[in-house]
């Protein structure tokens, strides 16, 4: 009889076998360009900002009126965890209990929330009796029912129902998966005011969403069946959303979203025991992380590099994000003017393509590295082993976001 082995699809982020060198004295961390001109890496380098991580998280908890809770599916990587600590964030939003455990062995004292509306039965077990979990979200009376017998009918549990949206504006629509309508959702809040400590609604407006008023409108929408169902909310939780720079889109600022949100709420009408949270992802961490790929091939204005859709650039590919990019040589030199360029992946696949355009200087040529930018929001956690590419580092350096987003500073190091 064969035994059961259990594998995981990616292999961690590493941070060896190579050494990396010493910082200068005084500095905590090393310039990006610094590190590759030593290193030479021939495996996608992940360069963590620890300190832009920490500044973002504690302007945004200190921006938003309510409870930051981080959606630790954007970013698992126990670096970014502590950075994100480090400036303020005590709540994180989970949806497995692989990201509950991760959470509960880095923070103790840490609240987590598992907010994903469908989950086993083992797992709301594990996360409610092993981790101290109290929160669920659930769209479903199924759901609903789930969670009581698993948690043995506990009356200290918060339970959150999942809204539906209408099709929105965002780049990344959510309205598709989860949520139950607003009658069912009516339904919902009664049976789960009966049975639980406190309740909430909690909606997603989709990801990257560059219009404040979204916000709005889904916080009237959540008004209107708090009101249909005769439930008085202990929470509105208005989910994630909140947008980042890219070369092409610059968003409104933070305190814009900040200014809708809150003046919606307090238009809605909710009550003064009603808290407001969020679950912010890329608007946490997509500038605190970039990638290095290095140039296998040219082939006009069409680069071969080391990661491509199947690894760090999902986003790149199909979805067609641009991202900041800068070349990195082996020996500093004056740089030709800037052309835009397309990437393959190291795959074998012709899918692994990413249009770009990405803007670089027109010699760039094999074995010359680049440093993407903007890649702290999924960069990581996309990755797969296919073809056998899942080789990849980590390293933390002092280096601001090659990308600034509106809202948003950093007394990081600026080094060219």
């Amino acid at each position: 009889m064969g035994h059961v082995r259990f594998r995981s699809a990616v292999a961690p982020l590493r941070r060896g076998p190579f050494p990396v060198p010493a910082a200068r004295p005084g500095r905590a961390s090393r310039a990006v360009a610094e590190i590759v001109r030593d290193l030479r890496p021939t495996d996608p380098l992940h360069c963590i900002r620890p300190s832009v991580l920490t500044e973002t998280a504690g302007r945004f908890v200190e921006a938003f009126p309510g409870t930051v809770l981080y959606a630790v599916k954007c970013n698992p990587e126990p670096a970014v965890l502590r950075a994100l600590h480090a400036g303020g964030v005590r709540h994180f939003d989970c949806a497995s209990p692989a990201e509950v455990r991760l959470v509960r062995q880095l923070f103790a004292d840490a609240e987590i929330h598992y907010m994903h509306p469908v989950k086993a039965p083992t797992a709301i077990r594990e996360a409610w009796s092993r981790h101290g979990v109290r929160d669920f979200s659930l769209d479903s009376a199924e759901e609903i029912e789930k969670i009581l017998a698993e948690t043995d009918g506990a009356r200290d549990l918060g339970l959150f129902v999942r809204l539906a949206l209408p099709k929105g504006g965002a780049v990344y629509d959510l309205s598709g998966k989860f949520g139950a309508q607003p009658d069912e959702a009516a339904r919902l809040l009664r049976r789960a005011r009966a049975a639980a400590a406190r309740v909430g609604i909690c909606f997603h407006v989709g990801s990257q969403c560059l219009d404040p008023l979204s916000y709005d409108r889904a916080i009237r929408l959540a008004a209107e069946v708090s009101r249909d169902a005769g439930v008085e909310l202990d929470v509105l939780d208005v989910g994630g959303g909140f947008p980042v720079s890219y070369p092409d889109v610059t968003p409104p600022p933070l305190n814009d979203f900040v200014a809708a949100i809150g003046a919606a709420f307090s238009a809605a009408g909710f009550g003064p025991s009603t808290s407001l949270w969020c679950e912010p992802g890329r608007a946490l961490v997509a500038p605190g992380v970039s990638v290095v790929v290095q140039v296998l091939k040219r082939r006009g204005q069409e680069l071969f590099v080391n990661d491509g859709v199947y690894g760090s650039l999902s986003d790149a590919g199909v979805p067609g994000f641009r991202f900041p990019a800068r070349l990195i040589r082996a020996e500093e030199g004056a740089p030709a003017p800037d052309s835009a360029f397309a990437f393959y992946g190291p795959t074998c696949d012709s899918a692994d393509f990413m249009k770009g355009p990405f803007m670089l200087p027109d010699d760039v040529g094999p074995g010359d590295w680049i440093e993407i930018g903007q890649l702290g929001a999924y960069g990581g956690c996309l990755r797969t082993a296919f073809n056998g590419f899942d080789q990849a580092r980590l390293v933390e350096v002092e280096d601001v976001p090659l990308l600034a987003t509106p809202g948003y500073s950093s007394n990081a190091r600026r080094v060219a």
